[in-house]
């Protein structure tokens, strides 16, 4: 029953690639783990979880780890993006895309100049 409840979390951790995830069912409560490839991608796991369950959900545990803590996330940029449209995707605010374009010197050489393709390094918050 829980299970069900939580099954979005469970699709988006096949959809974001855990790895070493599992799930079990004990005495209503939903245990899960595994390992994000990112604390951008733990973060999503989080919101999805609190979508299902509320802010302070009591019938599941997750203990979610981070495989590279050096990034908050790496994004590949798709046509019409900005850097700020980037910046607000993952901090919330468009105003940090300074943040970005500094971490991604060694590819970008004016903030104003990102082209589809480019795989670029979302620094930690």
């Amino acid at each position: 029953m829980v299970k069900r409840k939580y099954q979005n979390v469970l699709d988006l951790g096949e959809k974001l690639k855990i790895q070493n995830g599992d799930v079990k069912e004990e005495e209503g409560k939903l245990k899960i783990w595994g390992t994000a490839n990112t604390q951008y991608h733990k973060d999503l796991l989080w919101d999805e979880i609190k979508r299902s369950g509320g802010e302070n959900p009591n019938d599941i545990m997750a203990d979610i780890k981070v495989a590279d803590t050096t990034a908050y996330a790496y994004h590949t940029v798709e046509k019409g993006e900005s850097l700020s449209k980037i910046a607000k995707q993952y901090y919330g605010d468009p105003m940090k895309y300074q943040r970005i374009f500094e971490a991604n010197r060694d590819k970008l050489d004016n903030p104003d100049m990102i082209h589809s393709g480019q795989e670029l390094v979302i620094p930690n918050k």
